[in-house]
């Protein structure tokens, strides 16, 4: 086997330690080639145990949206990056962030910043939608009702006292469209509020998408 040309084959994928492994059977120490491959730019690390086809290899990369499933899980892609992707904030996101039922942490890799924010069982798994990717492969992805809860769950410090309060955060803060947010499907939103956190937040929110 071509190991550099079957890397550069796979450069849409995330390539864990043991499919490396499989391909490198034929090696009495696979471990010291995968540093070799490394060494040699053409495997790129994103944490231990997870790498991605190197620039000496080609210059295409998995998808972000994959790449934040994979390298924390359980996890799904929401606040400001689901938003993004889904064209209800105007902003550029460069920051990948998702949600996870474990502590709280961030990678720095050559991908960029992936966050990740503990949310609560079973509020977590409420909304979650699997998006197809350009790649032919999959991602779990907050749907819009839900990115936009998580972002008001999230954000340390925020409540929203009445409907005005949430008016002035959702379209004014965060530049919303009014016609986005009368899309949105507020009886799901008010089905998750019995086991959300900052559910009189949410309710706020509900009552001020309902008055547009």
């Amino acid at each position: 086997m071509d190991i550099t040309r079957t890397i550069g084959l796979h450069a849409d994928n995330l390539l864990p330690h043991h499919l490396l492994m499989s391909w490198l059977k034929a090696y009495k120490r696979p471990n010291d080639k995968i540093l070799a491959l490394k060494a040699q730019g053409i495997l790129e690390p994103l944490k231990k145990g997870l790498y991605i086809a190197g620039p000496s290899v080609t210059d295409k990369r998995p998808d972000v949206l994959l790449v934040a499933n994979h390298l924390l899980g359980p996890s799904y892609v929401s606040v400001e990056t689901a938003l993004s992707y889904y064209g209800l904030i105007p902003e550029r996101v460069y920051e990948i962030s998702s949600m996870t039922t474990k502590v709280s942490r961030s990678f720095n890799t050559v991908l960029g910043m992936f966050t990740y924010t503990r949310l609560p069982l079973p509020y977590y798994s409420f909304g979650l939608k699997m998006l197809h990717l350009p790649s032919d492969q999959y991602a779990i992805v907050a749907s819009p009702e839900k990115a936009l809860c998580d972002k008001i769950v999230t954000t340390s410090g925020l409540t929203l006292r009445s409907t005005r309060n949430a008016y002035a955060y959702i379209v004014d803060d965060m530049r919303i469209d009014e016609s986005a947010l009368n899309d949105l499907d507020t009886d799901m939103i008010k089905g998750w509020l019995p086991d959300a956190p900052k559910r009189e937040s949410l309710w706020m929110m509900t009552k001020m998408i309902e008055q547009l």
